[in-house]
C-alpha cells in the first residue's frame, strides 16, 4: 500500500473513532434506550476509491441513494469485503425494484403501497427476503417522500400481512431547520405503534439528538465523507 492510500486509510479510521465514541456518548448520556446504534456511512456521490479506507478501517454498513450509482461502485468492493451491508436510503422507483433487491441487503424507503407490492414480487422472484423501513414523511412536507404519519401503522400492517415483507422498522428525515426532536419523538412513537424495533433516524448534525428519541440507525455522511455537491433536498 502507497503512502498515499495509508494516509486515506489513517484519516478514515480516525474520523470513524471520532464518530464511533459521540456514539457511544450519546448512548451513554441517554440511557440508551437501544440496545445497539448502527452507524450507517452515507457514501452518496463519493467513488470507491474514498469509500474504501473505511471499509480497511473496519465500516461496514453503508447507504446509498441511488441504485444506480450503487450498481456502478459496490460489485468490486463487495469482492473484496463481503461482509458489507448495503442499504439503500434513497426514493426508489418500482422499475429499479428488481436492481435493488439484488444489489441491496436493505431497503430504507418503502413509502407507498405500489413499490411493496414490486418489492415483494422482487424479492419472491429472486428468492431472496430484504429487510425494510418504511420511510415516513414525519413533517408532512410537499417536496418530501414518505407515507403521512397518520397512516404508517397501517401501512406497516398492509407491508406485512398482504405483501409479506419483513418490516424491521420506520426511518424519517426530519424538516431542515427546525430542532429534530420533537419529530424523532414522534417516529420513536409511530414506531410503538407499529410494533417495529428499528428506527433509521438522525445525520450528521443531529445524530445524538436522535439517538436519546431512541434510534437504532444513524446515517452519517458529511462527518465521516467531507462535504458534497449540492442533491436537493433529500440529504443526509
Amino acid at each position: 500500500m502507497d503512502d498515499t492510500r495509508l494516509d486515506a486509510s489513517a484519516a478514515a479510521a480516525e474520523r470513524l473513532a471520532i464518530i464511533t465514541r459521540e456514539i457511544a456518548r450519546a448512548r451513554a448520556r441517554f440511557g440508551p434506550p437501544a440496545e445497539e446504534v448502527t452507524l450507517v456511512a452515507v457514501s452518496k456521490t463519493f467513488a470507491a476509491e474514498a469509500v474504501r479506507p473505511y471499509l480497511v478501517a473496519g465500516q461496514r454498513v453503508f447507504g446509498e441513494n441511488r441504485v444506480q450509482e450503487a450498481k456502478e461502485k459496490w460489485p468490486a468492493l463487495r469482492e473484496a469485503f463481503p461482509d458489507l451491508e448495503l442499504h439503500l436510503i434513497g426514493p426508489l422507483q418500482t422499475n429499479k425494484a428488481r436492481d435493488a433487491v439484488m444489489l441491496f441487503d436493505v431497503i430504507q424507503s418503502v413509502d407507498r403501497e405500489k413499490l411493496a407490492r414490486v418489492l415483494s414480487e422482487e424479492m419472491a422472484r429472486a428468492g431472496k427476503q430484504l429487510p425494510v423501513f418504511v420511510q415516513v414523511n414525519i413533517g408532512e412536507e410537499e417536496q418530501k417522500a414518505g407515507i403521512a404519519p397518520s397512516e404508517a401503522v397501517a401501512f406497516v400492517k398492509t407491508c406485512r400481512t398482504t405483501y409479506g415483507l419483513d418490516v424491521r422498522g420506520l426511518m424519517c428525515i426530519p424538516p431542515e431547520g427546525q430542532p429534530a426532536g420533537p419529530y424523532f419523538a414522534h417516529l420513536a412513537q409511530l414506531g410503538r405503534e407499529a410494533g417495529v424495533k428499528a428506527l433509521s433516524m438522525g445525520m450528521s448534525g443531529d445524530f445524538a439528538t436522535a439517538i436519546a428519541m431512541g434510534a437504532t440507525h444513524v446515517r452519517v455522511g458529511s462527518a465521516l465523507f467531507g462535504s458534497r455537491p449540492p442533491q436537493g433536498m433529500d440529504q443526509r
